[in-house]
């Protein structure tokens, strides 16, 4: 399938290894375009030369506007090779930066000219300070029309002087560029292309320090991949010796070493690979027949092999139960619906999304990762694998320090346009949160920075883009532990709950809908104790969705009328995790979502309440 080459480049000093960092929506992924097109990786005939976000190749990466996970890709240039790392901008996803910087030797660190710095732009700054990578700042977007170039320039100065690790790192050169146009400069005045970013990923990043000299081989394994023609993949960066095609290597793993042997060996070339005969150290490579591997392990040679420095990641924030749907609707719409299949999903999960935690639950798991958006895309993605699984509702992970019990907190950034300010400030005094600063930006708009608990953080986006319309852009970033003093508990209205089993009617629909929101259309099936929407009383209210209109000879104006339903309201995945309360479940398949109560029967259900 493959031919096997000689690889282009036989001295590390002409292999750069750069990520792309910035907070989410700055331009990493754009960015990566223009260097992608502008360096002829792609013939002019290609289609990726008429394509945009070309390194999301997830389909909820398209569909949410987001990068999910990191992605490895390599350009040439002036006679070096550059292997260019797109990492993603979401806190969410934060686990895949920290095991991506390990394989590169510099940053290039993307900001947005109109909103500079924000959260994520310090998490990840402040995560490649501390490996001691060079960084690049290249200030993108400027021809914003609410760009403000200089002050933006002094806010990336300040939080360079908050979190240097070394004196050397507050000097680094700053470009200014417009990605999307795939234009840059040393100045505003830019040129038609990229070649001040190619020249500055050349000239101020550093070659890989590594050990180019020794006999023995060490390689870290920073990521997974798999097909169905070779099988897994374990990529990383290669820290000293050579590695070649069909040689024995070690892999250890913590105390345990296990023997494996290289069966392919492949190198980076734009968006594909290309399988050689060796590689050097200070290059990223791909090779197989090391299945036991995981993320963290070294693969190494020689008789005395030693292990490189383990990758250090945050703790994770919520949990999610996770188990098999219990439903009366059970097994009628997933192809996955067992116990056993569900946990053999999740423990590969584990083999690339290593921000996860999973440990057993009842009939489930509790799955545990860094925030709403990361729990969410995993159970969207079993979804669309055919695997029909329950969900409950997301619970903070509570630490002991110093035999305190102590929650997380989040340091919350909020910008809305001033119409709005009243709506966020009474949400976020609802939730306790504490206001740290409150500044009008360039643009008009009113930007404030909150200290939230991680508990209040749930259910808090939807809420605010409900109360401003859809326009609020919010992020947050971790921002350590502090004791517990008061359990946050959501406020929210009771349950329509369908009362019996059946399909739902019009007829029955229309008397629903003047005691609350629908959550269903006529015509889809319920089951008792299924929630069917939301009450305009803070009570639970069961009721029959499922009757229909008795036939009779009697004939009235009335009677005769066309039902006129309001438009049901259709809840997203996030929405619906976001709705439930301790007490409920989300039934999850390929095709539906269905709110529903862990106790369907309304009398042992009330029965329960009483008791609690």
């Amino acid at each position: 399938m493959y031919d096997i080459i000689v690889s282009m480049v036989l001295e590390k000093d002409k292999i750069r290894n750069v990520a792309i960092i910035a907070h989410v929506d700055h331009g990493k992924t754009t960015l990566v375009d223009g260097l992608l097109k502008q360096s002829h990786t792609f013939r002019d005939n290609q289609a990726e030369m008429n394509q945009t976000l070309i390194m999301d190749s997830m389909d909820q990466e398209h569909e949410r506007g987001i990068t999910i996970t990191a992605k490895q890709t390599c350009v040439y240039y002036d006679g070096y090779k550059i292997n260019i790392i797109d990492t993603p901008g979401h806190a969410d996803f934060s686990g895949e930066v920290e095991r991506t910087l390990n394989m590169a030797d510099g940053v290039l660190l993307i900001v947005d000219a109109q909103e500079g710095p924000m959260p994520q732009t310090k998490f990840v700054l402040s995560k490649a300070l501390d490996l001691g990578l060079k960084p690049v700042v290249v200030i993108n977007k400027i021809d914003k029309p609410a760009a403000r170039i200089d002050e933006v320039l002094s806010e990336i100065e300040s939080l360079f002087l908050e979190l240097v690790t070394d004196e050397s790192q507050l000097f680094y050169p700053v470009y200014y560029a417009i990605a999307r146009d795939g234009k840059a400069g040393k100045t505003t005045d830019l040129d038609d292309d990229l070649h001040v970013i190619f020249e500055s990923i050349i000239n101020d990043i550093p070659a890989p320090s590594v050990n180019s000299d020794s006999p023995d081989a060490q390689l870290l394994v920073a990521a997974l991949a798999s097909d169905n023609y070779l099988g897994k993949y374990c990529i990383g960066k290669i820290f000293s010796g050579k590695l070649k095609k069909g040689e024995k290597v070690k892999v250890l793993s913590g105390e345990n070493i296990k023997n494996g042997k290289i069966e392919n060996l492949f190198i980076y070339k734009g968006l594909g690979k290309e399988e050689v005969a060796e590689a050097i150290a200070g290059d990223i490579v791909a090779i197989t027949g090391v299945s036991e591997a995981n993320i963290g392990d070294t693969v190494a040679t020689g008789d005395n092999p030693k292990a490189l420095p383990t990758i250090e990641l945050e703790a994770p924030t919520l949990s999610i139960y996770i188990g098999p749907n219990t439903s009366p609707l059970k097994g009628r719409e997933g192809e996955f619906t067992t116990s056993r299949q569900i946990a053999e999903r999740l423990e590969k999960e584990l083999e690339t999304n290593i921000a996860l935690k999973i440990q057993p639950d009842g009939l489930g798991y509790k799955v545990s990762g860094r925030g709403e958006l990361h729990l969410s895309v995993l159970i969207e993605t079993m979804r669309r694998e055919g695997y029909e699984l329950e969900a409950g509702r997301p619970e903070v992970v509570y630490r002991e320090i110093d035999g305190v019990k102590s929650e997380p907190i989040e340091s919350l950034t909020i910008e809305v346009s001033p119409e709005f300010v009243g709506a966020v400030s009474q949400e976020l005094g609802i939730r306790k949160a504490e206001l740290k600063s409150q500044e009008i930006t360039s643009s008009g708009s009113t930007r404030f920075v909150y200290e939230i608990s991680t508990a209040a953080l749930i259910g808090l986006r939807n809420n605010l883009l409900t109360a401003t319309k859809g326009t609020v852009i919010m992020s947050s970033i971790p921002s350590g532990y502090r004791p517990v003093d008061s359990k946050y508990r959501p406020e929210r209205n009771g349950a329509l709950i369908a009362s019996e089993d059946g399909v739902s009617t019009a007829y029955a629909l229309d008397s629903a809908q003047a005691r609350g929101i629908l959550y269903i259309p006529p015509q889809v099936p319920v089951y008792q104790g299924m929630i069917v929407g939301l009450s305009n009383k803070k009570d639970d209210l069961d009721f029959n969705v499922c009757r229909e209109k008795q036939l009779t000879n009697m004939r009235t104006h009335a009677s005769d009328g066309a039902i006129q339903l309001t438009p049901y309201t259709q809840l997203s995945l996030e929405q619906c995790l976001d709705f439930l309360l301790d007490d409920e479940l989300l039934e999850v398949t390929p095709k539906s979502l269905r709110l529903r109560k862990r106790q369907l029967d309304p009398i042992k259900r009330k029965r329960e309440n009483r008791a609690q």
